[in-house]
């Protein structure tokens, strides 16, 4: 079994101008693109195509640097409704907009069925931990709070963005330490790995804390054990992933072509290419 854990299904007529730019840039697969994301069963026979099993369909709220609004969980709710097997619906809330985390996350996720949570700190513009410093987001804690009850993982961005107008500061994991304390039983998520500044850190956080995954997800696998060196040793603690259709990220089957070849023991493969997933996103 193949477990891509990380690829975007989103709706793209919801693209700011500017941000579409950025994904479409030097892309000939673009009407495909196009297609599959309008069309569960066209998706569905691209997943064969690609050798991919399950898909973990990850969609954010950033209606000012990406231009998706609260519409993006109705959205993929929809998309992923009569194939539940196969495909997990992602979707969240934005930190700074919601009055109500807790109340508007319960709602999402009975509204819409999602299967877990993302969070974009550098297209958001928040740190993880704000409502530890007395700021303004000490609702955010309810928001995890619900989602640990929930039993929900919460998929973060964590590194860089070359999207105009995000903020990278807000990319450094380090933060979700603290949230890995405070609560203790919600799985984080570290998706891309801290690429490419902050590896070190989520390695150092997936060792640490029992409820931390990363996923390598815009890592170009042939790069990825230079990134992660000791990979093996976190290998029942890693998910892979693509981040197709993001910039950079040629296309699905390549990339598991390549981390095929990596020199990795086969146990270690499997637990990265789907036993991980099966446990942080059960299939419903």
């Amino acid at each position: 079994m193949v477990v891509d854990a990380h690829i975007h299904v989103q709706p793209w007529g919801q693209f700011r101008p500017e941000a579409l730019r950025r994904m479409a840039h030097g892309r000939a697969d673009l009407e495909t693109i196009k297609r599959v994301c309008g069309d569960p069963e066209a998706f569905l026979r691209f997943l064969d195509a690609e050798g991919v099993d399950r898909a973990v369909l990850v969609n954010y709220v950033s209606p000012d640097i990406i231009g998706f609004t609260d519409d993006v969980n109705a959205f993929v709710g929809r998309f992923c409704r009569d194939h539940r097997d196969r495909l997990v619906p992602v979707g969240g809330l934005h930190p700074r907009l919601s009055k109500d985390p807790a109340g508007d996350l319960s709602r999402l996720v009975e509204q819409h069925g999602l299967g877990a949570l993302k969070l974009h700190p550098p297209h958001q513009l928040f740190r993880t931990n704000a409502y530890r410093d007395g700021g303004d987001l000490p609702a955010l804690a309810r928001f995890y709070e619900r989602a640990q009850a929930l039993r929900l993982p919460v998929i973060v961005h964590t590194g860089t963005s070359i999207f105009p107008e995000a903020r990278n500061k807000y990319g450094d994991p380090m933060d979700l330490d603290d949230v890995a304390v405070d609560f203790p039983d919600l799985t984080l998520v570290l998706a891309h790995g801290g690429r490419p500044l902050w590896m070190e850190t989520c390695f150092f956080l997936v060792r640490r804390h029992p409820n931390v995954f990363m996923d390598v997800s815009g890592i170009p696998p042939r790069a990825l054990l230079t990134y992660f060196p000791r990979l093996a040793d976190v290998a029942d603690k890693a998910l892979w992933g693509t981040d197709w259709p993001g910039p950079g990220v040629p296309g699905v089957r390549v990339n598991l072509e390549q981390f095929r070849a990596l020199p990795l023991p086969e146990k270690a493969k499997e637990a990265i290419l789907w036993r991980n997933a099966q446990r942080v996103f059960p299939p419903a």
